[in-house]
């Protein structure tokens, strides 16, 4: 993706099932953990850098001994700090004596994360302010461990102003901060009253005070906890939590919106947003780890009972396409193969464009993660190469003959060439991210390999996604003009993006889609830019109608034009107009029949199509239109 965009958040949790002494004999540490869950995130970085957070519990700690602990980090490369802090307090317990590895007892005793559950939260913001006290997890303390909760995310609810109401109905005083704190008071209202519940008929009973906790601790049911509380959650969610008893969870919004998987033997389970980095961190063949269902909480029990169980009606999975286009690791085995399908679905478009024109035409891409797709591309148009000089030695034969010369013109030439056109300089677009008006120094992240292009060739580049725009119009097709092609073809792997992301990814503002303003720049080309406003008053009788009743009237925007008239103009849109270059630039994106082609278990494409898998999205398009169009900034929710 060139444009610089925040997305999702990384979670991670390791729930050991063997006493410390027995990783500390077999792996040779008392913090087996804690290094895993490093590991985890470290696998899982690319899913937020914003921010991190780690939490841990303490199973079966003395009365009087705190049992759950909690550590959160916001400056530059918050991971590494944060576990360089946390190693560095191990080393000191080490250095007064209060820590020896070879007794765990004492790790768990004075480490605050030599404990047997832990969990850890990568944070990329998609709402809230940027502090450390809004890194997850968030910590709801109480002296009985059964009411004390920790819970870390990554999701986005749609409709958190609905649901601090819901909690003022109750009595409750929220503190309007974000989702985040919406959720940890939604689930701690549930886990109180289940605590109180149990409580109170035990004592009623006559059961001693002291023996109270450990039948609450047992009779604990967090599946049914998790399922009052999401009756009325709308967005994408996976959400972890840990209870200050020991008993830990992680669930999945019901259609499956955003990804978590899990893994489980004899010695531990492990959770994470993403395959792979389970495979990796516990090497493992992707059989081995499972996928949470949607809709559907994993439950570990402080005793290691493990359970799966659904915490919502069924309804139809609806998972993020982004997911595959752009934000997972690449290396997972079935996201690398989608990732060379999209490419390869894109060649009858590109050929068209060079006008067949295979062997006077450069691949490449930008940024690298593109590069699996652009491998499909060029796979798919050697392809065509080789099904072309088949029928063309076929057609020779049949028509004069073959001789040695004839078949070394139609075997070797005309084959198209991939070469590593665009570099980008990642500490110079920091840099720049963190400084407001440096626009000027954008044109210089991204550097080009100079005379591998010709004159007479045609540039094809591919990229992730285009969003905005803004670094394809203000850097990158100035840069890839100074190679002098005839013309420039950006291919976007991921079709238009048309319409704002509110379940994680930080796309909000409709005014800022270079999509969206090649359609309202056509719309008033043709004399028709009174439907902007139309659209605007249409938007806002929805939003006065209940939330499930509300349509997107923002659909109205692009109804008067096909896919390609709207590419043709951001064409226009994106030419670079402070250069001398001459030549031809065209864009092309993904079609959204070969994007379910290619992605077939991740359908989910509102970004692309405005249909919004929750009532909640489709009412956040259209505040997102009336924002746009009274000039407001900001996020529609």
């Amino acid at each position: 993706m060139s444009d610089l965009i925040k997305h999702e958040c990384g979670i991670a949790m390791i729930r050991l099932k063997q006493p410390l002494e027995f990783y500390t004999q077999k792996y040779g540490s008392p913090l087996y953990a804690f290094n895993k869950l490093f590991l985890l995130m470290e696998k899982q970085h690319n899913r937020g850098q914003d921010g991190a957070g780690i939490g841990c519990v303490k199973l079966h700690m003395p009365l009087g001994q705190n049992y759950m602990f909690r550590d959160r980090e916001l400056a530059d490369t918050p991971l590494a700090k944060l576990f360089r802090r946390q190693l560095e307090t191990y080393d000191q317990l080490r250095e007064h004596g209060l820590v020896h590895p070879e007794f765990p007892a004492t790790v768990k005793r004075h480490f605050d994360f030599g404990g047997e559950v832990l969990m850890g939260h990568l944070r990329y913001g998609t709402s809230g302010a940027f502090t450390e006290s809004s890194c997850h997890p968030y910590f709801r303390r109480s002296n009985w461990p059964t009411r004390n909760l920790m819970v870390a995310g990554n999701f986005n609810m749609t409709n958190t102003q609905d649901l601090n109401e819901l909690l003022i109905g109750r009595g409750q005083h929220p503190i309007f901060d974000t989702d985040t704190q919406t959720v940890l008071e939604e689930i701690g209202f549930h886990l109180d009253e289940a605590h109180d519940e149990i409580y109170h008929r035990y004592r009623d009973a006559g059961m001693e005070g002291r023996d109270i906790p450990s039948r609450i601790s047992q009779e604990l049911d967090v599946i049914e906890i998790l399922r009052k509380s999401a009756a009325a959650w709308d967005g994408g969610y996976v959400i972890c939590g840990l209870v200050g008893n020991g008993d830990a969870f992680v669930m999945r919004d019901p259609r499956g919106i955003r990804p978590a998987s899990y893994f489980e033997n004899d010695e531990l389970i492990a959770v994470a947003s993403e395959r792979v980095p389970l495979m990796t961190v516990f090497d493992l063949d992707s059989g081995d780890v499972n996928e949470i269902p949607p809709g559907h909480a994993l439950s570990i029990k402080a005793t290691g009972r493990v359970r799966v169980e659904p915490f919502a009606d069924p309804i139809a999975r609806i998972s993020c396409s982004f997911e595959r286009i752009y934000f997972s690791r690449g290396n997972d085995p079935e996201i690398y193969m989608e990732r060379k399908k999209m490419g390869a679905l894109l060649a009858p478009q590109v050929l068209k464009a060079v006008n067949n024109e295979v062997g006077r035409s450069v691949f490449s891409f930008i940024p690298n993660t593109a590069e699996i797709a652009s491998y499909g591309l060029v796979e798919a148009m050697r392809k065509w190469r080789l099904r072309k000089v088949r029928d063309d030695l076929i057609e020779t034969l049949d028509r004069e003959g073959l001789t040695k010369e004839k078949i070394e013109a139609l075997v070797m030439g005309d084959w198209p060439r991939i070469e590593k056109i665009a570099h980008k300089d990642i500490k110079l677009r920091t840099f720049i991210s963190k400084e407001e008006g440096r626009s000027k120094l954008v044109s210089h992240v991204y550097d080009i390999t100079y005379d591998v292009v010709r004159p007479d060739d045609n540039l094809i580049v591919l990229d992730d996604s285009i969003v905005r725009g803004t670094t394809l119009r203000e850097s990158i097709i100035q840069i890839l003009a100074r190679t002098n092609p005839k013309k420039i073809v950006v291919v976007s792997t991921a079709p238009q993006i048309r319409y704002p992301d509110c379940y994680g990814i930080d796309m909000s503002e409709m005014g800022k889609f270079i999509a969206f303003q090649a359609a309202v720049s056509l719309l008033h080309k043709r004399g028709a830019g009174e439907r902007i406003r139309d659209v605007y008053e249409a938007c806002k009788l929805e939003i006065k109608k209940p939330v499930e009743q509300q349509e997107n009237k923002v659909k109205d925007i692009y109804s008067l034009f096909t896919p390609e008239e709207i590419s043709a103009e951001v064409s226009l849109l994106l030419y670079p107009q402070n250069t001398e270059w001459k030549g031809t630039l065209e864009i092309i994106y993904q079609t959204i029949d070969n994007l379910h082609a290619a992605c077939p278990e991740h359908m989910g494409d509102w970004y692309f199509t405005g249909n919004y898998p929750t009532p909640g999205g489709t009412s956040i398009a259209n505040k997102a239109f009336i924002n746009y169009f009274e000039k407001r900034s900001g996020r529609a929710y």
